[in-house]
């Protein structure tokens, strides 16, 4: 007698393979390193940092467009493809080491971060709605970002001893290994969508009414294990009325234009994700600032990255926050980001950990409310717009940090550059967002 095996639910397939992507596409041994890579190979600080302005530059005009990508053709593919292009860049930078080299594998790894921004969220939620799901997407998306650091501090327990073993050659062998890995992971993600027709008139998708809403076949590069033909009515096309690159982009420009809830949520998530994202590349300043020696720093910066955890993780607690209490949110981790950094002592590092902690949290409860109020199917369109603005405000940032930490040092540039914070709960206490 044959015993079929049981069918995992398809909100836990979705979830597994989620988090094995988000952790394999951190899992870059290289993050550690590739800086010393830089300078071994003989390049200047300002050469280092035109580079980082290089990468900054592809994802900022990439994010829109790889949006509207994702909406119009498979967001699976994308998804696939985004590790590819870091991989090829990885390669690049350990098989000929050269500023041309660096540059290259920059723009081919910021093309990538675009192409999995707003793909990856939209495509999370439209099979969680799909599924009568949609109230775990907070939930999927906390544990992913957890995902996520947790790659990233597997990176840096490794990167030493693969380096000691081969040099930068192997441990670049490593991240492009994980960086294939993550597409073949990707190639496993479901897709069951139905875009609406976008007619030839310049409106969002969101006022097709959802009786003329016909379902799209995906594409044959990472289609779904699903029957063919299954999403599509017999004897119907969904190809003739999938809306293409161009119509996707401007249905979700229209839509973040007509509707204010909209337009709050994206300016929302990058007023709470640019500063706090842009302060992390900076902790291992401040952790030295504090006087402990080189080896010790690793272990400070441990416990931001376990606050940054906790912080995915308590996602579905968080989405019991009222509107005030969200903006409270905001204004106990601004607090508790300055006041870590000017104790100037390695034990400010707890208050850090839970500032780190409170701003994830509200990183992932902005993408929540995002993604419940977008109507339209133009989703990875809108949600790329947010990482787009992000992204400018997160660059804007740096040039401010840089001005404020050469004139106050970094524990005062951390307590001032949070102040933004207290201005966005009042926003929020004001009803506007």
């Amino acid at each position: 007698m044959l015993v079929a095996p049981a069918r995992v639910p398809a909100p836990r397939r979705l979830a597994a393979t989620l988090y094995g992507y988000a952790f394999l596409t951190d899992l870059v041994l290289l993050y550690p390193l590739y800086v010393l890579l830089f300078a071994d190979t003989g390049l200047t600080v300002g050469q280092i940092s035109s580079l980082f302005v290089l990468w900054s530059a592809a994802g900022i005009l990439l994010e829109v467009p790889s949006g509207a990508w994702a909406d119009a053709l498979s967001r699976r593919l994308l998804l696939c493809l985004a590790p590819l292009l870091a991989a090829a860049g990885f390669a690049l930078w350990v098989l000929l080491p050269s500023y041309p080299a660096f540059a290259a594998g920059f723009l081919l790894w910021g093309a990538g971060g675009a192409l999995r921004s707003g793909a990856l969220e939209a495509l999370v939620f439209t099979e969680l709605d799909r599924l009568g799901a949609a109230d775990r997407y907070a939930r999927l998306i906390g544990r992913a970002r957890t995902a996520e650091v947790l790659g990233a501090v597997g990176s840096g327990v490794l990167a030493g001893p693969v380096y000691a073993l081969g040099g930068y050659l192997a441990v670049g062998a490593a991240s492009v290994l994980t960086c294939l890995l993550a597409a073949a992971v990707a190639a496993r993600l479901p897709e069951h969508r139905s875009p609406a027709a976008v007619p030839s008139e310049h409106r969002s998708p969101a006022a097709v009414p959802p009786e003329r809403r016909s379902p799209a076949v995906v594409p044959s590069e990472c289609r779904s294990s699903s029957p063919a033909g299954a999403d599509a009515a017999p004897g119907e096309r969904p190809d003739d009325d999938e809306p293409g690159w161009w119509d996707s982009l401007r249905g979700g420009l229209a839509e973040v234009r007509a509707d204010r809830a909209v337009r709050a949520a994206v300016l929302l998530v990058a007023a709470v994700a640019a500063i706090w994202g842009g302060l992390d590349e900076y902790t291992g300043l401040l952790a030295r600032d504090t006087g402990v020696a080189e080896v010790t720093v690793p272990l400070l910066l441990l416990l931001v990255w376990v606050g940054m955890t906790v912080g995915g993780l308590l996602a579905p607690l968080g989405e019991r926050l009222s509107h005030r209490g969200y903006a409270g949110l905001l204004v106990v981790a601004a607090a508790a980001m300055a006041g870590g950094a000017l104790l100037r002592h390695p034990a400010g590092f707890l208050l850090l950990a839970l500032a780190f902690a409170a701003f994830q949290l509200a990183t992932v409860l902005a993408d929540v409310r995002l993604q419940a109020r977008i109507t339209g199917d133009a989703r990875a369109t809108v949600t790329s717009l947010a990482g787009m603005a992000t992204d400018l405000t997160t660059v804007a940032f740096y040039g401010g940090y840089g001005l404020l930490a050469g004139a106050l040092g970094n524990p005062a540039a951390f307590a001032v550059a949070v102040l933004p914070y207290p201005l966005v709960a009042l926003w929020l206490f004001a009803g506007r967002g």
